[in-house]
C-alpha cells in the first residue's frame, strides 16, 4: 500500500509539474516578445507604428498599418469565403448525410485539418495562382501576377474548412434528439427543424468554431507568404500584392535579424500577432465551454 500511495504522489506531482510548465510556456514567449521589442517601443510610440503607413526598416519607418490592413482584408475575406461553406457542410453531414456517407467523409475532415501548411501553399501556388492571373481577375478586368490578397485569401478559406466543419458537427452532434424530434412532430420540416431548432441551440459553439478558425487564419504564415505578394503597401485592390504580420515575419527574418532595431520591430509584430491570436483563441474556447455546460444541463 505504501509504494502504491507513492507511486500515486510521485505521479500526481510528475504531472503537476508538467502542466505547469505548460502554462509557463505561455508567459516565458510573452515575456521574450516584450524584451525583444523593447528597443523599437523606446524609439517610436506604439501608436506611430501601428497607425504610420510607411514601412522601411532602413530607414528607421515601421509603420505597421498596411501590413494590418493586409492581415485583415485577407483574414476577413477568408471567413466570408469559409463560414458559410462549412456550415452548410456541417449541418449536411450532421443531418442530411447517410451513415455511411458521413463515416466516409469525417476521416478525410480529419486528414485535411493535419495537413501541413506549406502543402496548402505549395498546392495554392501551382494551381490557384495561375487560376487568379488567367481567368479570375481578367473577368473582373484586371491584370496580376496571382501572388495577391485574394489568392492568400482563398487558401486561407481552404485552410480553415476542416476546422469549423469539425467544431460544428460537434456542435450539432450535441443537441438532443427531443428537441429536433418534438420541432418534427408538429409538422416543421426538416430544413425548418435545422433553422430554427438545430443553428439556434448550437450558436455558441458555431461563435467558437468562427473564433477558433480566425485565429488560425490570422497566424498562418508559410502558406500566406507564398502566394501574398510579399508587399507592404495598403492594397488598392483584392487582387494587388500584400503582407499580413505572419508573412512579413517570415519574409524578413533572415535579413533584418542582423540589426537590433530592425530586429526590435520583427518582436514587436510577433508581440501583436501572439497576443491578438491568444486572445480570440481564448475567447473562442469560453464560448465553447458555455456552450457544453449549456447543453449538459
Amino acid at each position: 500500500m505504501n509504494a502504491r500511495k507513492l507511486r500515486d504522489f510521485i505521479g500526481t506531482k510528475l504531472m503537476l509539474i508538467v502542466t505547469l510548465f505548460t502554462s509557463a510556456l505561455f508567459f516565458a514567449i510573452f515575456l521574450l516578445l516584450l524584451f525583444r521589442s523593447a528597443l523599437v517601443l523606446q524609439t517610436e510610440p506604439i501608436t506611430d507604428i501601428l497607425f504610420s503607413s510607411t514601412w522601411h526598416p532602413d530607414n528607421g519607418q515601421f509603420g505597421l498599418a498596411p501590413i494590418i490592413i493586409g492581415t485583415m482584408l485577407t483574414t476577413g475575406i477568408a471567413l466570408i469565403i469559409a463560414i458559410p461553406i462549412s456550415l452548410l457542410s456541417a449541418i449536411y453531414i450532421v443531418e442530411y448525410a447517410p451513415r455511411r456517407v458521413r463515416k466516409t467523409i469525417r476521416p478525410f475532415i480529419d486528414v485535411l485539418a493535419g495537413v501541413p501548411s506549406v502543402v496548402y501553399g505549395l498546392c495554392a501556388f501551382l494551381f490557384l495562382v495561375p487560376l487568379v492571373k488567367d481567368f479570375i481577375a481578367p473577368w473582373f478586368g484586371v491584370q496580376t501576377t496571382g501572388l495577391c490578397i485574394f489568392t492568400a485569401s482563398i487558401t486561407l478559406a481552404i485552410m480553415v474548412f476542416p476546422i469549423i466543419i469539425s467544431l460544428c458537427i460537434e456542435s450539432f452532434d450535441a443537441i438532443p434528439t427531443a428537441l429536433k424530434e418534438a420541432s418534427l412532430s408538429v409538422g416543421a420540416t426538416k430544413w425548418e427543424t435545422v433553422k430554427k431548432v438545430v443553428l439556434r441551440a448550437s450558436a455558441p459553439g458555431v461563435i467558437a468554431a468562427i473564433l477558433l478558425g480566425f485565429g488560425r487564419a490570422f497566424g498562418e504564415t508559410i502558406a500566406v507568404n507564398m502566394v501574398v505578394g510579399g508587399i507592404p503597401i495598403v492594397p488598392k485592390s483584392l487582387f494587388q500584392p500584400g503582407e499580413t504580420l505572419a508573412s512579413l515575419i517570415a519574409s524578413k527574418y533572415g535579413e533584418l535579424m542582423a540589426i537590433p532595431l530592425q530586429e526590435s520591430a520583427l518582436m514587436l509584430v510577433a508581440l501583436i500577432l501572439f497576443v491578438v491570436v491568444f486572445l480570440f483563441n481564448i475567447l473562442g474556447v469560453l464560448v465553447l465551454r458555455r456552450a457544453k455546460k449549456r447543453w449538459k444541463y
